[in-house]
């Protein structure tokens, strides 16, 4: 389906470079869905710091909505687990020795002490302070000193579950009992992911920090091109941000998408010189940097970036994936599953964004960088990386195993800081959103005010 562009946005447009691409797109890339009648009101700053209007998102959202906890491949084998907390939750996500995934409050239900502060393999969850304990299926296993709890009934006495579900190698888990299915919550996604198959990667990094600045306002920042020629002006030589494309789907309401074409430059940029854009995405993608390409036009270069990406690509991952279109190999090709979580598609960015608020702290929140990769025919690809965090004062280039993302993260986390503390200061009651190039933010905030109970 064509649909034009929206008028004054820069040429050419994603669509226009995916035609002339030496390999097109994917069909599921393949058309535009520009936003419409999402209105212009401004969002209220105070969303972003308001202790009452983090306490409704706990009950209204967190409570309520489907969230990924974790990747099944971190759950390989009966007793791996991890701890998911969120807010005052925490919850252990297992798998137990029939094979099931479960979900389980983290919760001892004698005297309420935390079963686990961290991940790992258990044969059992035990109390660390009298030593109640349950097996892997959530049943009381043993009571110390049990002549003395003769009042309790063991067969009531189970860890409460909530909902699991999966879907694309992430387990997902919901609070609510009365919950939509994980299937109708999920929408369009898992259609659109039938190219990209997350099922089949693996977590190669995953790094974890602790950010300055409400989860709303780190997740934003991260779901709009518009900041990059300010923010990060070392990529416009390489990356068209102007011409990105943002997808608002009518009658979805979790999901929503942007488009953004690498290995050209941004056309805002003016003329630029293909040797600039060769040596910048050589010297900022690691990916790239001993890519050999040849001079020619901006289009002949991106293919040339592209060929080679298959070819790398296809090694690192010992399994062929020289059939990769240009954009699935180079570009961004990133969506939005609200509340929180930003996967994106292809191989060439292979990153998955999580954000959430840092206990109950709406002025702090943690935010999550994952690298997956594509798992290997063999077998032979790596364990899933643990988590690796960061304290609040490390930058995120502090992580290698993040590349060039890590400095892109800190130039942001800078700015959310600034962010954060404008929006004490400043007297103006809302902030104002672009109605193209935010609309992702503004689709987010609807969706949100939709749970929260707010009426347009």
């Amino acid at each position: 389906m064509a649909i034009k562009p929206p008028e004054g946005r820069p040429t050419p447009s994603v669509q226009d470079i995916y035609a002339q691409d030496s390999r097109p797109a994917p069909d599921v890339l393949r058309f535009e869905s520009p936003p419409t009648g999402l209105g212009t009101d401004d969002i209220p700053v105070d969303r972003y710091f308001d202790q009452g209007w983090h306490n409704l998102e706990m009950d209204r959202v967190w409570r309520k909505c489907w969230q990924m906890a974790c990747r099944v491949e971190e759950l390989q084998k009966p007793g791996d687990h991890v701890v998911y907390n969120i807010g005052d939750e925490s919850l252990l996500v297992t798998r137990t020795s029939k094979g099931e995934i479960r979900a389980y409050v983290n919760a001892c239900l004698h005297r309420g002490v935390l079963l686990r502060t961290q991940g790992g393999c258990v044969e059992r969850f035990k109390c660390p302070f009298h030593g109640f304990t349950w097996n892997l299926e959530g049943k009381l296993a043993h009571i110390p000193s049990q002549w003395d709890f003769d009042h309790v009934n063991r067969e009531e006495f189970s860890l409460p579950e909530v909902k699991v579900g999966l879907w694309g190698g992430f387990v997902f888990i919901n609070f609510d009992p009365n919950c939509e299915s994980l299937e109708s919550y999920l929408e369009i996604l898992p259609k659109h992911f039938e190219q990209f198959k997350l099922e089949d990667r693996y977590k190669a990094a995953h790094v974890c920090k602790v950010v300055p600045c409400n989860w709303k306002l780190a997740q934003e920042a991260f779901i709009e091109s518009f900041h990059i020629p300010v923010a990060h002006p070392q990529t416009t030589t390489y990356v068209a941000w102007d011409t990105t494309q943002y997808d608002i789907f009518p009658g979805v309401r979790h999901v929503n998408r942007m488009l953004t074409v690498e290995a050209m430059p941004a056309p805002s940029a003016g003329e630029v010189e293909t040797d600039k854009t060769i040596k910048h995405m050589q010297r900022d993608v690691a990916f790239h940097a001993r890519a050999k390409i040849e001079h020619g036009s901006q289009a002949d270069v991106r293919n040339q970036f592209a060929d080679s990406a298959r070819e790398k690509l296809s090694k690192s991952a010992k399994r062929d994936l020289s059939g990769m279109s240009n954009a699935e190999v180079v570009d961004v090709i990133q969506y939005s599953l609200f509340p929180n979580l930003v996967p994106w598609g292809g191989h060439g960015a292979p990153i998955c964004y999580r954000f959430r608020p840092y206990e109950n702290d709406p002025e702090r929140s943690v935010m999550e960088i994952m690298l997956l990769f594509a798992k290997a025919e063999d077998g032979s690809h790596p364990p899933p990386a643990a988590p690796h965090w960061l304290t609040e004062e490390q930058s995120w280039a502090d992580a290698p195993e993040l590349g060039s993302a890590g400095f892109v993260a800190d130039q942001d986390t800078e700015n959310l800081r600034r962010i954060q503390k404008g929006l004490r200061a400043t007297h103006k009651p809302g902030i104002t959103l672009a109605n193209y190039q935010e609309s992702r933010i503004r689709h987010f905030h609807q969706t949100l005010d939709k749970y929260m109970g707010v009426k347009p």
